[in-house]
């Protein structure tokens, strides 16, 4: 199973992103390659970024960045889902992001972005792009933009429309994909030799390599499946939570 990490980046007290995560996850865990958690960054609460030494370095002292740096090492693709604050993603999502380095590199991420107005978010979304890029992530193609969110919302549930719906269904299937693809980006050299029958750095000899006939892992095999949850399967009709 694909660790996806679902990040709720609203710092607002009447933010609208628990519901929209709520309707995220629940597309997640349909999809049948995903082991979720859920990620709240108000509740998370890290402060302003006060590490003596570059995040790339690794060398943390307080505890509240170890503990951080332990919850995002362990996962292995993200859906950020965010509000849009004057044309730009929030500052407690940038702050989040900066404290690590290698544990946000090379794991797929994808963007649900929202906001009161028509432009859904899409402003954020494109700014927060280069930042995710810049710490060797994958963002893929296919993201969920919802415009005027609070229309969407009754009685605390986020309603989709058939093309939010169909469009979460499509990140979730890119996701996997690319997963399988930076998972081996993410794999010590030893084993890449390995799979890939070649020699790792500084070895004598040429690794023999992996049967070509059998999936690498779960992610290939979920891939050679069809893309479809051992007992889920896929769906395209509109999601409704249960009452």
């Amino acid at each position: 199973m694909i660790r996806l990490g679902i990040i709720n980046a609203a710092a607002s007290a009447r933010r609208h992103g628990d519901p929209i995560a709520d309707w995220i996850e629940a597309v997640a865990r349909r999809c049948g390659a995903f082991q979720v958690e859920r990620i709240n960054l108000k509740e998370v609460n890290l402060p302003l970024f006060d590490e003596p030494e570059l995040p790339r370095l690794r060398r943390y002292v307080n505890p509240h960045t170890m503990e951080w740096s332990k919850r995002i090492d362990a996962l292995d693709a993200f859906i950020v889902v965010m509000p849009e604050y004057n044309r730009g993603y929030p500052a407690i999502l940038k702050n989040a992001i900066d404290y690590l380095a290698r544990e946000w590199a090379f794991k797929p991420v994808s963007v649900v972005s929202y906001g009161a107005t028509m432009s859904g978010g899409v402003r954020a979304a494109e700014s927060l792009t280069p930042v995710l890029v810049a710490m060797q992530m994958m963002v893929v193609r296919e993201q969920v933009m919802i415009p005027f969110a609070p229309t969407h919302l009754h009685d605390g549930v986020f309603l989709p429309t058939e093309g939010m719906q169909e469009g979460a269904e499509a990140m979730c299937e890119a996701l996997v994909r690319a997963d399988a693809a930076m998972h081996l980006l993410r794999t010590d050299l030893d084993e890449v030799g390995d799979q890939q029958g070649v020699a790792p750095f500084g070895a004598d000899e040429v690794v023999t390599g992996r049967d070509p006939n059998q999936p690498r892992d779960d992610r290939e095999a979920w891939r050679r499946a069809g893309g479809v949850g051992p007992e889920l399967g896929t769906s395209t009709e509109i999601f409704r939570p249960e009452r």
